[in-house]
């Protein structure tokens, strides 16, 4: 799923290739990709692009006639940019395109969604925030003003443990499954431990974490094309996907936890006082 990092990119990525430059078609290709229909996705057809930003995970393209094209790409979504569109419209179809977006200049891009379980969205409204995605986010980690305080008082009530507040978006915006398994290897904290238990002194290791990881990703993004994003992200990352793999920092071999539909990577030493964690599913397959 692309992260807060890989969709900072993309913004930049598209503000390049698109601000200043006329939309001339829009294609849909797979109609569930569409959560609105008020004004219709055809709508921001002969509008130039003004400005494109990023909302958590959502990307916000901006057009002179006060429209927006907002999408999220959700698990197995991307963006494909195009120097030269197929002529043509395309065919739908069960391939993994979703969505075309045409300029005037023969460039473009396709929105994909790769798997069934089709969890691309697309909306065009009149303000963001007419999306609940993005009407019910959470701070921007990134923002100027989100410090140790901030990150404080978000915590402070919360009663789950560290890994899923960290990907509640309603309460941080744009940190996910991966980024969250760095953020705490960072931190040296388990995934299980409880958000509300933090000391300030753990409370300030967390932030610099937390910050520090991302823009980090972010720095490391900056300026690639978007077909080398996905490729970046996964070079970069340390814990997250690397099950059986030794630590980066201390050697030890990297776990795993693993959920109906996902899981998470911690390393022992460094986070849990060299203790795995109770894998229950594993245990399950076990007996």
């Amino acid at each position: 799923m692309p992260e807060l990092p890989e969709v900072e990119a993309l913004k930049d990525f598209l503000t390049e290739h698109l601000v200043g430059r006329r939309v001339v078609r829009v294609l849909p290709v797979a109609i569930s990709v569409l959560k609105t229909y008020d004004p219709p996705v055809t709508a921001i057809e002969n509008s130039e692009v003004t400005a494109v930003r990023r909302h958590g995970k959502f990307l916000d393209l901006a057009t002179g006639d006060g429209l927006h094209l907002v999408t999220h790409l959700a698990r197995a979504g991307w963006l494909q940019w195009r120097d030269r569109l197929p002529d043509g419209p395309p065919r739908p179809g069960k391939g993994p395109l979703a969505l075309r977006v045409a300029l005037e200049t023969g460039e473009g891009f396709d929105l994909t969604e790769a798997g069934t379980q089709k969890r691309l969205a697309v909306y065009v409204v009149h303000d963001p925030e007419e999306v609940p995605g993005v009407a019910r986010l959470g701070p921007d980690p990134l923002a100027a003003d989100f410090d140790a305080d901030r990150l404080a008082a978000l915590l402070k009530d919360e009663r789950r443990r560290l890994k899923g507040a960290l990907r509640d978006q309603s309460l941080i915006a744009g940190v996910g499954n991966a980024y969250s398994d760095e953020i705490l290897h960072a931190a040296k904290m388990s995934p299980f431990k409880l958000a509300a238990s933090l000391t300030p002194e753990e409370n300030g290791r967390l932030h610099v974490a937390l910050r520090g990881t991302l823009t980090e990703a972010v720095e490391r993004s900056r300026g690639l094309a978007a077909g080398r994003l996905k490729a970046e992200k996964k070079s970069g990352l340390r814990v997250h996907g690397r099950t059986g793999e030794p630590c980066p920092v201390c050697g030890d071999t990297i776990r795993e936890v693993s959920f109906s539909d996902s899981s998470l990577q911690y390393c022992p030493t460094c986070q849990t006082g060299g203790k795995p964690l109770a894998d229950r599913r594993l245990s399950r397959l076990l007996k």
